[in-house]
Order: structure tokens, then C-alpha cells, then sequence
């Protein structure tokens, strides 16, 4: 057996506090930046009927958005450095967690927005969100296409440009297919989904950001030799 690598502080960087300094970047999205957007920007009042800002879909954007973003991103990143299958199983658990998380928060977050009508009116008002197809399909479905279509167009290739075209494409065909979900059969279709235009870049806007890092973070990938196996 071959002996280990000695122990360096650069394990300690790479090891410890990158991930650390990551794991903080992407908490404070939900909590810090989050509280300092409503702020800024008061969201809609359902139970009183305040429109709130004209701005806060950038509350949207910045926190469900980048949080969608996380989770779509380790699935296609996959697709492009290793191959489909891998990008689509990685969609599969990432867009499964992502729909429990999801759909629990906001059963929970009616529950006590409408809970102040009273217990018959809220149980009018709270959907069951778990049963929600346009949560199924924009996260679990949606998961498993963006790995998978990534991977099957880049096939593997190192090219930056088949990168970020597969990327791109598997990115924007999933956020038309999270648009149209969200117009036509979404439970949660009261809440922004009226103003078309609206709907539109609130899902397309994250996804496109989306196919462009992500093949740059799998090309930045490549040049380190940080390549799962079955590649060749």
C-alpha cells in the first residue's frame, strides 16, 4: 500500500475553512440577506391585501433563486464533468431534498400567514404543497433533466464552448419548463404568478445565471484533473 501524502496547512485551507467560508456565503442568503431585503423591500401582505414593493422579487431572486440555484448546480455540473446518468441521478437526490425542504417551508409559512383568519379560513387558504405537481415537477423532474440533458449534449467534452452551450441549454429548457409549470397547474399560482412577465424571469432569470457559471466551475474543474470516475 502506498503511504498517504503527508499532512500540509494547505489541507487545513482546502480542507476546513474554504468549505467553512462556503457553508456561511450560503447561509446568509436565507437569514442576513433575506431580513435585510424585506426590509428594504416589504413583501405582498396576504392576509391584509398590501401590495408591499414593487422590488420585492429581488427577495425572490436572491434567496429562493440562489438557493434553487445550489441545488441545481451540483447535477449539472456533474452532467458536464462526468457524464448523463451521473447528472441525472445527482438531480434526482438533489431536486428530492429541495422539494421536501421547499414544499415544508411554504405548507408551514401558510399555516401561520393565514392562521390569523382563523382555523377554517387558513385550511381554505394553506395548500398542500407536497402534492403540488409544479413543485414535483420544477424540482425532482427538473433536477433530473438539467444533469442529464447537460451531460448528454456535452458527452463528455472538455470544450469551454460545448461546456457553456450544453449547460446553457439544459439551464433555460428547465426554467421554461418551471414557467410553464408555475402558470397552469401550480396550487401556489395566487402568489406571483398573475403578472406573466414576472414569472418568467423569476425562474429564468437564476436558471440562466446558472448555465453560466456552472461550466465554468466544471471547467475550472478540468484544469485541477477534479474528474469522477468514468471519464475519459
Amino acid at each position: 500500500m502506498t503511504e498517504p501524502e503527508k499532512f500540509k496547512l494547505s489541507d487545513i485551507l482546502y480542507g476546513l475553512v474554504v468549505p467553512v467560508i462556503v457553508a456561511i456565503v450560503i447561509l446568509l442568503f436565507p437569514t442576513v440577506i433575506k431580513s435585510a431585503l424585506d426590509s428594504a423591500f416589504p413583501p405582498a401582505n396576504m392576509v391584509t391585501g398590501e401590495a408591499g414593493s414593487d422590488l420585492a422579487f429581488l427577495t425572490i431572486i436572491f434567496t429562493h433563486g440562489f438557493s434553487m440555484m445550489v441545488c441545481f448546480a451540483v447535477p449539472l455540473i456533474l452532467g458536464l464533468i462526468w457524464n448523463k446518468w451521473a447528472g441525472g441521478a445527482a438531480g434526482f437526490i438533489t431536486g428530492t431534498l429541495y422539494y421536501i425542504a421547499f414544499a415544508g417551508y411554504n405548507t408551514w409559512w401558510s399555516l401561520l400567514t393565514f392562521g390569523e383568519l382563523g382555523a377554517e379560513t387558513a385550511l381554505q387558504y394553506t395548500h398542500n404543497l407536497y402534492a403540488d405537481p409544479s413543485f414535483i415537477g420544477n424540482y425532482i423532474i427538473g433536477g433530473i433533466l438539467v444533469g442529464y440533458i447537460a451531460g448528454a449534449l456535452n458527452n463528455k467534452s472538455f470544450s469551454f464552448k460545448r461546456m457553456i452551450g450544453a449547460g446553457l441549454t439544459a439551464a433555460i429548457t428547465v426554467g421554461m419548463l418551471q414557467f410553464i409549470l408555475n402558470i397552469t397547474v401550480a396550487t401556489g399560482a395566487w402568489m406571483a404568478q398573475a403578472d406573466l412577465f414576472q414569472a418568467f424571469y423569476l425562474v429564468m432569470l437564476p436558471m440562466v445565471i446558472l448555465g453560466i457559471i456552472a461550466p465554468i466551475v466544471a471547467k475550472v474543474f478540468t484544469w485541477y484533473g477534479i474528474m469522477p470516475g468514468g471519464h475519459y
